[in-house]
């Protein structure tokens, strides 16, 4: 293979959650800390029970470690001399740095456990000095402290460095498109039932002094606070002698989860928030978000940046794992190509502009005809080829056999299929002892459960080929076929699928050359409807699929993008206040893509 697809196509572990008498299950990954370390890339990954590694960014393996600290949320490495140093996240008690020389091979070793922080993040300057970074809570912002190089204590009090401000920063608004909705928030829905209105606090059953690691005092300022962004996921990234602080918001369920960015001159600022953020956000498309991730350098130099990307619909942490190319513009502005997030793209050898990485393939697939063995009640084969990763097709039964078929209408120069399995509705019973959180309300699943099926295609839709006979964990996989097939209809035929489920499939996504015209430009227009939103609209675009939405703070600085299918209007829910934008509106079909003209948004309250 020489390209990708987002959402990485990796073997992401079940959880089985048993709360409240209720058993069900999810597969996650998030959180990722990416680190180039002699010569290998690593991938540590929220609830993986070990990591994933690679020569190239391509081809992930998986080194299963299931004593490395597995139920400790947002594990974070990075190099310190010879050694891989990791940590990650408990908030009642010390958490652990521990470090290995060689994590293939040798076990990783506890140095030191200074003291209790949430998402953490070391950074080792290149004066030898060392620092932390962590903080994930809607009270209190993104803290660092610089720690001896030997003992890992911390040197003087924790710095107070990032708050978080929805009130100017349209992409800290917790909810989808910027909406907030207290009451819808898992949060509230969960903490409500706790509240005392006379009292005005949190109260715990009798006998049950914390939640989750927080008190019933910490949980009272949470829940008053609920409609405040969470702060979380710090990342320290050096260039030019300048310190990009990153940080996550508003949340991990949201589509506006996102990555923004501070710089400063010293590891402790103070910081100036970057004009140009969020820097890594991807709103719209088949799935959404981008935040919680990690920016660094490849063996060439080139940057990149590992991000979590949501599903959530199941539990607010289903989610999994982006990558974008990344990098500084001349005026040291940090950015991420996110056009198509979510389109095949070519990893490119050696040094290269990220502007230049391109969708390789555009999609065939999206709308088209899509029919089934049988359907679920409910279901509909349709929402596997509607580009939204968060609904899905579902067959009647779930034994072998069940298939789900899309025609091209046409034959058509495919490229590259990704096949997007979906959960739904799984309930195992494990043993009490199974539960490893803090709560024991959560189970990492140990043993592979390999996804079986196989990817077929036909000129007529009654002679088929099979082309991929899967039989691995894979939840979002992806097949290349860089000298292309021929053909009218893709099939996915289901065998023995994890825990005897039915066969679901969230996005059967065909990618090609279509090999037609590419769609009229897009006569589109703008206007703000307050300080944090703005309204872009075009008129319809004959053969188009939709259009992608470029914006920036300046005309030469369009960082951020909204992709969006079958609509004429989009409200860009991410905007700073006070700000000037500017926005570009490029239509797209299975052809390619035709750029729209630059034009000016004003930063007044409305226009």
């Amino acid at each position: 293979m020489h390209t990708y697809c987002n959402p990485l196509d990796l073997p992401y572990r079940y959880q089985h959650m048993n709360e409240n008498g209720r058993r069900y299950a999810f597969r996650e990954g998030a959180d990722p800390t990416l680190a180039y370390f002699k010569g290998r890339y690593y991938l540590f990954v929220s609830m993986s029970a070990g990591f994933f590694h690679s020569e190239d960014l391509l081809h992930w393996d998986f080194h299963a470690d299931a004593d490395l600290l597995i139920y400790d949320y947002a594990p974070d490495v990075r190099q310190i001399g010879d050694y891989l140093y990791f940590c990650a996240s408990r908030r009642n008690e010390n958490c652990p740095i521990l470090r290995s020389a060689d994590p293939l091979h040798q076990p990783f070793e506890e140095v030191a456990a200074p003291f209790p922080f949430w998402d953490p993040n070391l950074f080792l300057d290149e004066d030898g000095r060392l620092y932390l970074y962590w903080g994930c809570t809607n009270t209190e912002p993104i803290w660092g402290v610089e720690l001896d190089r030997e003992t890992l204590a911390p040197i003087g009090e924790r710095q107070p460095l990032i708050y978080g401000d929805p009130d100017a920063l349209g992409y800290e608004r917790p909810g989808d498109n910027g909406v907030v909705d207290k009451e819808g928030s898992v949060v509230y829905q969960h903490l409500a039932p706790l509240f005392n209105r006379e009292t005005g606090k949190i109260e715990f059953p009798a006998g049950m002094t914390e939640l989750g690691g927080y008190s019933a005092e910490a949980m009272t300022r949470m829940f008053l606070s609920i409609g405040a962004p969470y702060i979380e996921g710090a990342y320290m990234t050096r260039h030019g002698g300048r310190y990009y602080l990153q940080y996550a918001a508003p949340g991990t369920q949201y589509n506006l989860y996102s990555d923004a960015v501070y710089v400063g001159d010293g590891p402790l600022g103070p910081f100036t928030r970057q004009t140009s953020n969020p820097f890594s956000a991807v709103p719209g498309g088949f799935a959404a978000g981008a935040g919680h991730g990690s920016t660094v350098a490849d063996r060439y130099g080139n940057h990149w940046h590992a991000a979590t990307m949501r599903i959530s619909v199941n539990h607010d942490f289903e989610r999994r794992v982006g990558l974008f190319p990344a990098g500084f513009d001349g005026d040291g502005v940090l950015f991420c190509n996110q056009n198509f997030a979510c389109y095949p793209r070519r990893i490119p050898s050696g040094r290269f502009d990220p502007w230049s990485v391109e969708p390789e393939w555009m999609l065939l697939s999206y709308a088209k005809p899509a029919f089934a063995s049988s359907t679920a009640e409910g279901s509909s084969p349709a929402l596997a080829v509607n580009e939204d990763i968060r609904t899905w097709w579902s067959a009647a039964g779930a034994e072998p056999g069940e298939w789900l078929a899309v025609d091209l209408e046409r034959e058509m120069d495919i490229r590259a299929i990704q096949v997007n399995l979906a959960d739904e509705g799984i309930s195992v019973v494990f043993p009490p002892e199974c539960y490893g959180d803090d709560r024991k309300s959560r189970h990492i699943e140990l043993e592979p459960q390999l996804s079986r099926y196989t990817v077929e295609t036909s000129a007529d839709g009654a002679h088929w080929t099979a082309l991929e006979q899967v039989e691995r964990e894979c939840s979002n996989g992806y097949f290349e076929y860089e000298d292309g097939v021929s053909a009218r209809f893709v099939r996915v035929v289901g065998g023995a699928l994890p825990y005897g489920q039915a066969l679901r499939i969230s996005g059967l996504r065909v990618f090609g050359n279509g090999g037609g015209a590419r769609p009229a430009p897009a006569r589109a227009s703008a206007r703000r409807l307050g300080p944090l939103d703005a309204k872009v609209r075009w008129e319809p675009i004959p053969g188009a699929q939709g259009c992608n939405v470029r914006y920036g703070v300046a005309p030469d600085k369009l960082y951020q993008s909204w992709l969006v299918y079958g609509a004429q209007e989009v409200v860009l829910s991410t905007l700073a206040a006070g700000q000037d934008y500017y926005i570009a509106v490029d239509s797209f079909n299975e052809n390619g893509v035709t750029p729209g003209a630059v034009f000016a948004l004003g930063g007044g309250e409305t226009e």
